[in-house]
Protein backbone atom coordinates (compact mmCIF):
# COMPACT_ATOMS: atom_id res chain seq x y z
CA UNK A 1 0.00 0.00 0.00
CA UNK A 2 3.13 2.04 0.81
CA UNK A 3 4.09 1.87 -2.80
CA UNK A 4 0.78 4.25 -4.03
CA UNK A 5 1.82 7.20 -5.55
CA UNK A 6 0.23 10.73 -3.73
CA UNK A 7 1.65 14.20 -4.97
CA UNK A 8 2.11 16.96 -2.44
CA UNK A 9 -1.74 19.07 -1.25
CA UNK A 10 -2.74 21.61 1.32
CA UNK A 11 -5.60 19.52 2.92
CA UNK A 12 -7.46 22.59 4.24
CA UNK A 13 -10.45 20.67 7.05
CA UNK A 14 -13.67 23.15 7.52
CA UNK A 15 -15.07 22.64 10.61
CA UNK A 16 -12.13 20.77 12.02
CA UNK A 17 -13.52 21.20 15.92
CA UNK A 18 -16.76 19.18 14.57
CA UNK A 19 -17.81 16.00 15.76
CA UNK A 20 -16.83 14.31 12.64
CA UNK A 21 -13.62 15.93 12.19
CA UNK A 22 -12.33 15.16 15.81
CA UNK A 23 -13.77 11.46 15.65
CA UNK A 24 -13.35 10.89 12.29
CA UNK A 25 -11.13 12.38 9.51
CA UNK A 26 -8.40 13.45 11.87
CA UNK A 27 -7.65 9.94 12.90
CA UNK A 28 -7.74 8.80 8.94
CA UNK A 29 -5.78 11.20 8.27
CA UNK A 30 -2.79 9.76 11.08
CA UNK A 31 -3.15 6.30 10.10
CA UNK A 32 -2.15 7.84 6.20
CA UNK A 33 0.65 9.94 7.34
CA UNK A 34 1.31 6.41 9.64
CA UNK A 35 1.44 4.34 6.33
CA UNK A 36 3.48 7.01 4.56
CA UNK A 37 1.12 7.73 2.17
CA UNK A 38 0.97 11.04 3.07
CA UNK A 39 3.09 13.13 0.72
CA UNK A 40 6.20 15.12 2.85
CA UNK A 41 5.32 18.57 1.96
CA UNK A 42 1.58 17.62 2.55
CA UNK A 43 0.44 20.50 5.19
CA UNK A 44 -3.03 19.86 7.03
CA UNK A 45 -5.34 22.99 7.80
CA UNK A 46 -7.58 22.48 10.43
CA UNK A 47 -10.01 25.55 10.13
CA UNK A 48 -12.75 26.83 12.73
CA UNK A 49 -14.80 29.60 13.66
CA UNK A 50 -13.42 28.98 17.44
CA UNK A 51 -11.72 31.66 18.57
CA UNK A 52 -8.62 31.45 21.01
CA UNK A 53 -5.00 30.55 21.08
CA UNK A 54 -4.31 28.26 18.62
CA UNK A 55 -2.55 26.05 20.32
CA UNK A 56 -5.12 24.80 22.81
CA UNK A 57 -7.23 23.94 19.30
CA UNK A 58 -4.40 21.73 18.39
CA UNK A 59 -4.28 20.19 21.99
CA UNK A 60 -7.69 19.51 21.75
CA UNK A 61 -7.24 17.89 18.75
CA UNK A 62 -4.64 15.23 19.37
CA UNK A 63 -6.50 14.52 22.86
CA UNK A 64 -9.34 13.63 20.55
CA UNK A 65 -6.38 11.62 18.20
CA UNK A 66 -5.86 9.42 21.08
CA UNK A 67 -9.14 9.02 22.22
CA UNK A 68 -10.46 8.03 18.93
CA UNK A 69 -7.23 6.05 17.70
CA UNK A 70 -5.58 2.11 19.09
CA UNK A 71 -3.20 2.93 21.40
CA UNK A 72 -1.23 0.27 19.54
CA UNK A 73 -1.35 2.54 16.19
CA UNK A 74 -0.41 5.99 18.49
CA UNK A 75 3.40 5.21 17.34
CA UNK A 76 5.73 8.40 19.08
CA UNK A 77 7.61 9.48 15.87
CA UNK A 78 4.64 9.18 13.38
CA UNK A 79 2.19 11.29 15.80
CA UNK A 80 4.51 13.74 16.09
CA UNK A 81 5.42 14.04 12.44
CA UNK A 82 1.50 14.29 11.84
CA UNK A 83 1.16 17.23 14.51
CA UNK A 84 4.23 18.79 13.03
CA UNK A 85 2.02 19.05 9.53
CA UNK A 86 -1.03 20.33 11.68
CA UNK A 87 -2.11 23.80 11.27
CA UNK A 88 -4.89 25.91 13.08
CA UNK A 89 -6.56 28.68 11.37
CA UNK A 90 -9.35 30.55 13.17
CA UNK A 91 -12.09 31.44 10.29
CA UNK A 92 -15.51 32.74 9.57
CA UNK A 93 -16.62 30.43 6.69
CA UNK A 94 -19.16 33.13 5.82
CA UNK A 95 -17.07 36.71 5.82
CA UNK A 96 -14.34 36.89 2.51
CA UNK A 97 -12.04 38.80 4.67
CA UNK A 98 -10.29 35.58 6.40
CA UNK A 99 -9.78 33.59 2.82
CA UNK A 100 -6.91 35.78 1.70
CA UNK A 101 -5.22 34.62 4.97
CA UNK A 102 -5.97 31.14 4.09
CA UNK A 103 -4.52 31.49 0.84
CA UNK A 104 -1.43 32.71 1.65
CA UNK A 105 -0.76 29.05 4.01
CA UNK A 106 -1.25 27.28 0.38
CA UNK A 107 1.87 27.04 -1.89
CA UNK A 108 1.62 28.46 -5.24
CA UNK A 109 2.15 24.80 -6.80
CA UNK A 110 0.44 22.70 -4.65
CA UNK A 111 -3.48 21.63 -5.00
CA UNK A 112 -6.21 22.78 -2.03
CA UNK A 113 -7.95 19.90 -0.69
CA UNK A 114 -10.96 21.44 0.90
CA UNK A 115 -12.92 19.05 3.08
CA UNK A 116 -16.43 20.82 4.20
CA UNK A 117 -17.34 18.98 7.37
CA UNK A 118 -20.21 21.53 8.07
CA UNK A 119 -23.89 22.45 6.99
CA UNK A 120 -24.55 21.63 3.86
CA UNK A 121 -26.06 25.27 4.12
CA UNK A 122 -22.63 27.07 4.10
CA UNK A 123 -20.98 25.22 0.84
CA UNK A 124 -21.82 27.91 -1.55
CA UNK A 125 -20.42 30.84 0.29
CA UNK A 126 -17.37 28.93 0.98
CA UNK A 127 -16.87 28.09 -2.40
CA UNK A 128 -17.72 31.80 -3.50
CA UNK A 129 -15.41 32.71 -0.48
CA UNK A 130 -12.41 30.72 -2.35
CA UNK A 131 -13.05 31.70 -5.57
CA UNK A 132 -12.69 35.53 -4.73
CA UNK A 133 -9.13 34.56 -2.56
CA UNK A 134 -8.55 33.38 -6.31
CA UNK A 135 -8.28 29.53 -5.21
CA UNK A 136 -10.84 27.89 -6.89
CA UNK A 137 -8.56 26.76 -10.03
CA UNK A 138 -6.28 24.53 -7.78
CA UNK A 139 -9.29 23.11 -5.51
CA UNK A 140 -10.80 20.25 -5.30
CA UNK A 141 -13.80 20.07 -2.92
CA UNK A 142 -14.96 17.41 -0.72
CA UNK A 143 -18.84 17.83 0.29
CA UNK A 144 -20.29 16.14 3.57
CA UNK A 145 -23.91 14.35 3.25
CA UNK A 146 -26.51 15.37 4.08
CA UNK A 147 -26.73 17.55 0.82
CA UNK A 148 -30.20 19.05 1.00
CA UNK A 149 -33.19 17.18 2.87
CA UNK A 150 -35.10 16.98 -0.77
CA UNK A 151 -34.29 16.71 -4.56
CA UNK A 152 -34.83 20.19 -4.65
CA UNK A 153 -32.76 21.61 -1.96
CA UNK A 154 -29.65 19.16 -2.96
CA UNK A 155 -30.04 20.96 -6.52
CA UNK A 156 -29.14 24.28 -4.67
CA UNK A 157 -26.33 23.23 -2.64
CA UNK A 158 -25.32 21.07 -5.65
CA UNK A 159 -26.27 24.67 -7.83
CA UNK A 160 -24.55 26.76 -5.51
CA UNK A 161 -21.01 24.86 -5.63
CA UNK A 162 -21.30 23.94 -9.53
CA UNK A 163 -21.21 28.28 -9.98
CA UNK A 164 -17.32 27.46 -9.02
CA UNK A 165 -16.36 23.90 -9.26
CA UNK A 166 -16.88 21.67 -11.99
CA UNK A 167 -17.89 18.12 -12.11
CA UNK A 168 -14.57 16.73 -11.72
CA UNK A 169 -13.13 18.82 -9.07
CA UNK A 170 -16.31 17.81 -6.40
CA UNK A 171 -16.28 14.83 -4.53
CA UNK A 172 -19.14 14.01 -2.62
CA UNK A 173 -18.40 11.97 0.12
CA UNK A 174 -20.76 8.33 1.32
CA UNK A 175 -18.51 6.60 4.11
CA UNK A 176 -19.82 3.45 2.84
CA UNK A 177 -18.74 3.47 -0.34
CA UNK A 178 -14.95 3.38 1.12
CA UNK A 179 -15.39 0.21 3.10
CA UNK A 180 -13.30 -2.70 2.27
CA UNK A 181 -16.18 -5.04 1.48
CA UNK A 182 -17.98 -2.55 -0.65
CA UNK A 183 -15.12 -2.50 -2.57
CA UNK A 184 -14.86 -5.72 -3.37
CA UNK A 185 -18.40 -5.93 -4.51
CA UNK A 186 -17.28 -4.85 -8.08
CA UNK A 187 -14.12 -7.60 -7.52
CA UNK A 188 -16.38 -10.58 -6.41
CA UNK A 189 -19.21 -9.79 -9.41
CA UNK A 190 -16.57 -8.96 -12.15
CA UNK A 191 -13.59 -10.73 -11.67
CA UNK A 192 -15.34 -14.31 -11.34
CA UNK A 193 -17.09 -15.80 -13.80
CA UNK A 194 -18.79 -18.49 -11.16
CA UNK A 195 -21.16 -15.18 -9.93
CA UNK A 196 -21.56 -12.89 -12.80
CA UNK A 197 -22.49 -15.41 -15.11
CA UNK A 198 -25.24 -16.18 -12.44
CA UNK A 199 -25.97 -12.41 -11.27
CA UNK A 200 -29.74 -12.07 -12.59
CA UNK A 201 -32.90 -12.48 -12.64
CA UNK A 202 -32.55 -16.67 -14.17
CA UNK A 203 -30.26 -17.58 -10.33
CA UNK A 204 -31.78 -15.23 -8.03
CA UNK A 205 -34.30 -15.14 -5.91
CA UNK A 206 -33.86 -11.75 -4.05
CA UNK A 207 -31.85 -9.62 -2.27
CA UNK A 208 -31.49 -8.24 1.68
CA UNK A 209 -30.04 -5.14 2.47
CA UNK A 210 -29.82 -4.37 6.12
CA UNK A 211 -27.96 -1.98 7.93
CA UNK A 212 -28.87 -2.09 11.80
CA UNK A 213 -27.85 0.00 14.24
CA UNK A 214 -28.26 -0.83 18.39
CA UNK A 215 -27.75 2.99 19.12
CA UNK A 216 -30.43 5.45 19.46
CA UNK A 217 -30.39 9.09 18.96
CA UNK A 218 -26.90 10.13 20.70
CA UNK A 219 -27.53 13.54 21.37
CA UNK A 220 -28.57 14.32 17.77
CA UNK A 221 -32.50 14.64 18.08
CA UNK A 222 -32.25 17.98 16.69
CA UNK A 223 -30.84 16.88 13.42
CA UNK A 224 -32.24 13.47 13.14
CA UNK A 225 -35.87 14.56 13.75
CA UNK A 226 -35.66 16.62 10.83
CA UNK A 227 -33.87 14.05 8.53
CA UNK A 228 -35.69 10.89 9.44
CA UNK A 229 -34.59 7.07 8.73
CA UNK A 230 -35.22 7.33 5.31
CA UNK A 231 -33.17 10.45 4.42
CA UNK A 232 -30.78 9.84 6.81
CA UNK A 233 -29.65 5.98 5.55
CA UNK A 234 -31.83 4.80 2.16
CA UNK A 235 -31.36 7.93 0.31
CA UNK A 236 -27.55 7.23 0.33
CA UNK A 237 -25.98 4.56 2.17
CA UNK A 238 -28.66 1.51 1.23
CA UNK A 239 -29.57 3.09 -2.30
CA UNK A 240 -25.60 2.86 -2.96
CA UNK A 241 -25.36 -0.35 -1.90
CA UNK A 242 -28.15 -1.18 -4.20
CA UNK A 243 -26.51 0.44 -6.99
CA UNK A 244 -23.51 -1.57 -6.71
CA UNK A 245 -24.83 -5.30 -6.66
CA UNK A 246 -27.65 -4.42 -9.36
CA UNK A 247 -25.45 -2.37 -11.97
CA UNK A 248 -24.55 -3.91 -14.75
CA UNK A 249 -20.42 -4.27 -15.79
CA UNK A 250 -18.69 -1.20 -16.64
CA UNK A 251 -16.93 -0.71 -19.67
CA UNK A 252 -13.88 0.29 -17.52
CA UNK A 253 -13.08 1.16 -13.75
CA UNK A 254 -13.16 4.73 -14.20
CA UNK A 255 -15.51 6.81 -12.16
CA UNK A 256 -17.76 8.21 -14.85
CA UNK A 257 -18.34 4.32 -16.21
CA UNK A 258 -18.54 3.19 -13.07
CA UNK A 259 -21.04 6.06 -11.97
CA UNK A 260 -22.78 5.32 -15.22
CA UNK A 261 -24.17 2.14 -14.91
CA UNK A 262 -25.04 3.11 -10.90
CA UNK A 263 -27.31 5.84 -12.36
CA UNK A 264 -28.91 3.53 -14.53
CA UNK A 265 -30.04 1.47 -11.53
CA UNK A 266 -31.95 4.29 -9.66
CA UNK A 267 -33.82 5.12 -13.08
CA UNK A 268 -35.37 2.10 -13.48
CA UNK A 269 -36.23 1.62 -9.31
CA UNK A 270 -40.04 1.53 -10.18
CA UNK A 271 -42.06 4.31 -7.46
CA UNK A 272 -44.17 3.22 -4.90
CA UNK A 273 -47.05 4.64 -4.76
CA UNK A 274 -50.82 3.94 -3.72
CA UNK A 275 -51.43 0.50 -2.23
CA UNK A 276 -47.74 -0.01 -2.46
CA UNK A 277 -47.15 2.59 0.36
CA UNK A 278 -49.14 0.07 2.58
CA UNK A 279 -47.80 -3.41 1.23
CA UNK A 280 -44.23 -2.61 0.40
CA UNK A 281 -42.97 -0.11 3.10
CA UNK A 282 -43.23 0.24 6.94
CA UNK A 283 -42.09 3.13 8.79
CA UNK A 284 -41.30 2.82 12.53
CA UNK A 285 -40.65 4.39 15.59
CA UNK A 286 -38.89 2.92 18.48
CA UNK A 287 -40.27 3.34 21.80
CA UNK A 288 -38.99 1.91 25.26
CA UNK A 289 -37.07 -1.46 25.83
CA UNK A 290 -34.17 -2.94 26.61
CA UNK A 291 -30.59 -3.18 24.91
CA UNK A 292 -27.79 -5.56 26.09
CA UNK A 293 -29.87 -6.28 29.18
CA UNK A 294 -30.59 -2.83 30.39
CA UNK A 295 -33.65 -0.53 29.83
CA UNK A 296 -33.52 1.97 27.22
CA UNK A 297 -36.09 5.02 26.28
CA UNK A 298 -38.04 5.46 23.37
CA UNK A 299 -37.66 7.89 20.73
CA UNK A 300 -40.12 10.05 22.12
CA UNK A 301 -38.47 10.09 25.75
CA UNK A 302 -34.56 10.66 24.41
CA UNK A 303 -33.41 14.34 25.97
CA UNK A 304 -34.72 17.11 23.97
CA UNK A 305 -37.41 15.13 22.20
CA UNK A 306 -40.83 16.66 20.77
CA UNK A 307 -43.31 14.23 22.12
CA UNK A 308 -45.51 14.56 18.99
CA UNK A 309 -42.81 13.97 16.45
CA UNK A 310 -43.60 11.22 13.49
CA UNK A 311 -40.59 10.96 12.60
CA UNK A 312 -39.28 7.20 11.88
CA UNK A 313 -36.38 5.45 13.34
CA UNK A 314 -37.12 2.30 10.87
CA UNK A 315 -37.76 1.77 7.25
CA UNK A 316 -38.14 -1.20 5.93
CA UNK A 317 -38.98 -1.47 2.15
CA UNK A 318 -39.50 -3.94 -1.27
CA UNK A 319 -37.63 -2.03 -4.26
CA UNK A 320 -38.08 -3.56 -7.01
CA UNK A 321 -35.96 -2.76 -10.99
CA UNK A 322 -37.72 -2.18 -13.80
CA UNK A 323 -35.31 -3.92 -16.43
CA UNK A 324 -33.97 -7.37 -17.90
CA UNK A 325 -31.40 -8.51 -15.48
CA UNK A 326 -33.59 -7.79 -12.72
CA UNK A 327 -37.26 -8.40 -13.43
CA UNK A 328 -39.00 -10.24 -11.22
CA UNK A 329 -35.97 -10.05 -8.21
CA UNK A 330 -37.23 -8.33 -4.89
CA UNK A 331 -34.53 -6.04 -2.93
CA UNK A 332 -35.49 -5.92 0.20
CA UNK A 333 -33.99 -3.37 2.19
CA UNK A 334 -33.83 -2.52 5.97
CA UNK A 335 -32.65 0.24 8.72
CA UNK A 336 -33.19 1.33 11.90
CA UNK A 337 -31.86 2.60 15.51
CA UNK A 338 -32.39 0.38 18.37
CA UNK A 339 -32.02 -2.93 16.53
CA UNK A 340 -30.48 -5.43 18.67
CA UNK A 341 -27.95 -5.52 16.99
CA UNK A 342 -25.19 -3.63 14.92
CA UNK A 343 -25.14 -5.34 11.68
CA UNK A 344 -24.51 -4.28 7.63
CA UNK A 345 -24.66 -7.05 5.47
CA UNK A 346 -25.65 -7.77 2.12
CA UNK A 347 -27.77 -11.66 1.59
CA UNK A 348 -27.94 -12.46 -2.14
CA UNK A 349 -30.74 -15.39 -2.05
CA UNK A 350 -30.03 -17.98 -5.07
CA UNK A 351 -33.40 -19.98 -6.56
CA UNK A 352 -33.32 -23.67 -6.03
CA UNK A 353 -32.26 -26.09 -8.33
CA UNK A 354 -35.28 -26.83 -10.78
CA UNK A 355 -35.96 -30.82 -9.52
CA UNK A 356 -35.74 -31.67 -5.55
CA UNK A 357 -33.75 -35.31 -5.31
CA UNK A 358 -33.43 -35.64 -1.47
CA UNK A 359 -35.75 -36.68 1.53
CA UNK A 360 -38.76 -34.07 1.05
CA UNK A 361 -38.72 -33.14 5.05
CA UNK A 362 -35.25 -31.49 4.20
CA UNK A 363 -36.33 -28.89 1.50
CA UNK A 364 -36.22 -25.98 3.70
CA UNK A 365 -32.65 -26.03 4.57
CA UNK A 366 -31.72 -25.87 0.33
CA UNK A 367 -31.10 -22.29 -0.64
CA UNK A 368 -27.77 -21.02 -1.73
CA UNK A 369 -26.45 -17.69 -0.07
CA UNK A 370 -23.72 -15.22 -0.52
CA UNK A 371 -23.61 -13.49 2.42
CA UNK A 372 -21.76 -9.66 2.17
CA UNK A 373 -21.04 -8.93 5.52
CA UNK A 374 -19.95 -4.93 6.22
CA UNK A 375 -19.64 -4.44 9.88
CA UNK A 376 -18.70 -5.81 12.42
CA UNK A 377 -16.34 -8.70 10.79
CA UNK A 378 -16.21 -7.71 6.91
CA UNK A 379 -15.75 -10.56 4.92
CA UNK A 380 -17.68 -12.57 2.51
CA UNK A 381 -19.80 -16.03 3.11
CA UNK A 382 -21.02 -18.65 0.68
CA UNK A 383 -23.82 -20.90 2.04
CA UNK A 384 -23.68 -24.35 0.29
CA UNK A 385 -25.47 -27.87 0.73
CA UNK A 386 -22.66 -30.84 1.59
CA UNK A 387 -24.08 -34.07 2.81
CA UNK A 388 -23.56 -34.92 7.06
CA UNK A 389 -20.10 -37.08 7.85
CA UNK A 390 -20.92 -40.48 8.89
CA UNK A 391 -21.94 -44.26 7.50
CA UNK A 392 -25.27 -43.53 9.62
CA UNK A 393 -26.20 -39.88 7.96
CA UNK A 394 -27.17 -41.47 4.46
CA UNK A 395 -27.68 -38.55 2.23
CA UNK A 396 -28.81 -35.89 5.34
CA UNK A 397 -27.93 -32.22 4.13
CA UNK A 398 -26.05 -29.50 6.12
CA UNK A 399 -25.92 -26.01 5.46
CA UNK A 400 -22.33 -24.61 5.99
CA UNK A 401 -20.69 -21.33 4.90
CA UNK A 402 -17.25 -20.94 2.55
CA UNK A 403 -15.85 -18.15 4.27
CA UNK A 404 -13.69 -15.23 3.94
CA UNK A 405 -13.18 -13.08 7.13
CA UNK A 406 -11.08 -10.50 5.96
CA UNK A 407 -9.26 -10.17 9.38
CA UNK A 408 -9.00 -13.34 9.94
CA UNK A 409 -7.36 -14.57 6.10
CA UNK A 410 -5.00 -11.12 6.33
CA UNK A 411 -4.24 -10.91 10.36
CA UNK A 412 -0.66 -9.22 9.51
CA UNK A 413 -2.42 -6.31 7.63
CA UNK A 414 -4.55 -4.09 9.29
CA UNK A 415 -8.17 -3.15 7.81
CA UNK A 416 -8.33 0.68 7.04
CA UNK A 417 -11.40 3.05 7.98
CA UNK A 418 -13.54 4.11 5.00
CA UNK A 419 -12.75 7.78 5.69
CA UNK A 420 -9.16 6.87 5.42
CA UNK A 421 -9.77 5.55 1.74
CA UNK A 422 -12.10 8.26 0.59
CA UNK A 423 -9.45 10.75 1.79
CA UNK A 424 -6.31 9.06 -0.31
CA UNK A 425 -8.70 8.52 -2.97
CA UNK A 426 -9.07 12.13 -3.05
CA UNK A 427 -5.59 13.36 -3.00
CA UNK A 428 -5.43 10.83 -6.03
CA UNK A 429 -7.70 13.22 -7.52
CA UNK A 430 -9.33 9.45 -8.53
CA UNK A 431 -13.24 10.11 -8.43
CA UNK A 432 -14.41 6.31 -8.23
CA UNK A 433 -15.71 6.16 -4.63
CA UNK A 434 -17.70 9.37 -4.80
CA UNK A 435 -21.10 10.39 -5.55
CA UNK A 436 -21.79 12.23 -8.94
CA UNK A 437 -24.63 15.04 -8.92
CA UNK A 438 -27.17 13.23 -11.10
CA UNK A 439 -26.50 9.84 -8.62
CA UNK A 440 -27.54 12.18 -5.75
CA UNK A 441 -30.46 13.68 -7.81
CA UNK A 442 -31.92 10.29 -9.26
CA UNK A 443 -31.47 8.58 -5.54
CA UNK A 444 -33.78 12.02 -4.07
CA UNK A 445 -36.57 11.80 -6.83
CA UNK A 446 -37.13 7.99 -5.47
CA UNK A 447 -36.82 8.97 -1.80
CA UNK A 448 -39.19 12.55 -2.17
CA UNK A 449 -42.13 10.33 -3.49
CA UNK A 450 -42.07 7.75 -0.95
CA UNK A 451 -41.81 10.94 1.46
CA UNK A 452 -45.26 12.86 -0.35
CA UNK A 453 -47.08 9.66 0.42
CA UNK A 454 -46.97 9.84 3.59
CA UNK A 455 -47.22 13.05 4.05
CA UNK A 456 -50.46 12.46 1.89
CA UNK A 457 -51.66 9.63 3.39
CA UNK A 458 -51.04 10.67 7.20
CA UNK A 459 -49.09 7.75 8.07
CA UNK A 460 -47.91 7.55 11.34
CA UNK A 461 -44.69 5.50 11.90
CA UNK A 462 -45.32 2.09 13.58
CA UNK A 463 -44.03 1.71 17.11
CA UNK A 464 -41.36 -0.90 17.82
CA UNK A 465 -39.76 -2.19 21.36
CA UNK A 466 -36.08 -0.82 21.39
CA UNK A 467 -33.87 -4.18 21.46
CA UNK A 468 -36.30 -5.27 17.98
CA UNK A 469 -36.15 -5.79 15.09
CA UNK A 470 -38.81 -3.34 14.34
CA UNK A 471 -42.54 -3.09 13.67
CA UNK A 472 -44.26 -6.74 13.28
CA UNK A 473 -45.15 -5.36 9.97
CA UNK A 474 -41.74 -4.89 8.72
CA UNK A 475 -41.62 -9.09 9.21
CA UNK A 476 -45.23 -9.33 6.94
CA UNK A 477 -43.46 -7.04 4.45
CA UNK A 478 -41.49 -9.98 3.11
CA UNK A 479 -43.34 -13.25 4.29
CA UNK A 480 -46.53 -12.14 2.32
CA UNK A 481 -44.17 -12.85 -0.64
CA UNK A 482 -43.13 -16.25 0.99
CA UNK A 483 -39.75 -15.45 2.32
CA UNK A 484 -38.16 -14.11 6.18
CA UNK A 485 -35.44 -11.95 6.89
CA UNK A 486 -32.14 -13.79 7.01
CA UNK A 487 -30.14 -14.39 10.40
CA UNK A 488 -33.55 -12.44 12.71
CA UNK A 489 -32.91 -14.22 16.49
Amino acid sequence: MAAISVEPCTFALFGALGDLALRKLFPALYQLDRANLLHPQTRLLALAREAGSAQDHLSTIEAHLRQHVAQADLEPVALARFLARLHYQHLDFLQPEGYQALAEQVPGEQPLIAYFATAAAVYGAICENLDNAGLSARTRVVLEKPIGHDLESSRRVNDAVARFFPENRVYRIDHYLGKETVQNLIALRFANSLFETQWNQNSISHVEITVAEKVGIEGRWGYFDKAGQLRDMIQNHLLQLLCLIAMDPPSELSADAIRDEKVKVLKALAPITGDGLSTRVVRGQYIAGYSDGKPVPGYLEEDNANAQSDTETFVALRADIRNWRWSGVPFYLRTGKRMPQKLSQIVIHFKETPHYIFAPEQRLQVGNKLIIRLQPDEGISLRVMTKEQGLDKGMQLRSGPLQLNFSDAWRSARIPDAYERLLLEVMRGNQNLFVRKDEIEHAWQWCDQLIAGWRNAGDAPKPYAAGSWGPMSSIALITRDGRAWYGDI
